[in-house]
């Protein structure tokens, strides 16, 4: 039986970015929604409709949350994707478009137009903010909250640090391949590196070496500032991936590198259980 979504909002988010071309459509993973309860719904952010896609088992009572931080190329047909995978080991996964204020990624034609009037202008605040709202929709929905993660992509691995230490009720998150020094600006005043002193929650972070946006200096710095923060980044880790570029994760992007995508995953699950995120027995799957 497949579920069916919620009634008051489509099941798919969009599919990819113009922005994120070129695409590598033949080695896109498509995750069955058999046995699942998946689709987009609509959580009160103070007032904002913000869009999350969710998946979660059938049935499922008081399944671990987890939440899923898109890139910036927003809440789109990978990051649900994403979710899926994540339900089918027993989570409920929530992924939400948290740059939904300010614009719809999926319009952008160009990673440097999307950057410079969309992402940009998206405030650390009011992703943390909204967050702790979603937080509290899936409490309210059945979700246990007391075995929270968060784990996200790119723009969103490096919220992960960030909100890791923002909020006390994580306990564990997974970043990969998030920015994690560099300019600072109202909108966004510091950088992971930064907020490493003050994770609340133990932090995997998954890195490749053949990254170009993120030099391996600034994974060294970060590793020297979690050395010398709070119990949780001194808890913290991360993976540094010898054949992995930027994204090596995203299995509809050239960059994707299958060998290190599963090997991250697995990390990631082994991360979560460890610290009481259960996945409540799901097993590495091969590709994704």
């Amino acid at each position: 039986m497949k579920p069916t979504p919620d009634s008051h909002a489509p099941a798919v988010p969009r599919a990819f970015s113009g922005a994120a071309e070129p695409l590598a459509t033949s080695s896109v993973i498509h995750t069955t929604t058999d046995g699942l309860l998946c689709g987009l719904v609509q959580v009160d952010c103070a007032g904002f409709a913000l869009p999350v896609y969710r998946a979660m088992p059938l049935g499922a009572r008081k399944p671990p949350v987890v939440l899923v931080i898109p890139e910036i190329f927003g809440l789109h047909a990978h990051m649900a994707d994403v979710a899926r995978r994540l339900a089918h080991g027993g989570f409920m996964a929530l992924a939400p478009d948290v740059m939904a204020r300010q614009g719809d990624a999926s319009a952008y034609s160009d990673m440097a137009t999307l950057m410079a009037e969309l992402v940009s202008k998206v405030p650390d605040a009011q992703v943390l903010q909204d967050l702790d709202r979603v937080v509290d929709w899936a409490a309210a929905q059945g979700g246990d909250v007391g075995r929270l993660g968060v784990t996200g992509f790119c723009w969103g691995g490096r919220m992960t640090w960030l909100y890791a230490a923002h909020q006390p009720r994580v306990k564990a998150g997974v970043a990969w391949y998030g920015r994690l020094a560099g300019h600072t600006s109202a909108l966004t005043p510091r950088h992971p590196v930064a907020a490493a002193g003050d994770l609340q929650a133990p932090v995997l972070g998954l890195y490749g070496a053949l990254d170009t946006g993120i030099p391996l200096d600034t994974v060294a710095a970060m590793q020297a500032a979690l050395a010398q923060g709070s119990a949780s980044a001194r808890a913290s880790r991360i993976e540094v991936y010898a054949d992995a570029p930027h994204a090596f994760y995203a299995d509809y992007r050239p960059g994707y590198r299958p060998a290190a995508a599963l090997a991250a995953w697995t990390e990631m699950q082994a991360w979560f259980a460890h610290h009481g995120v259960a996945l409540d027995g799901a097993r590495p799957k091969e590709g994704i």
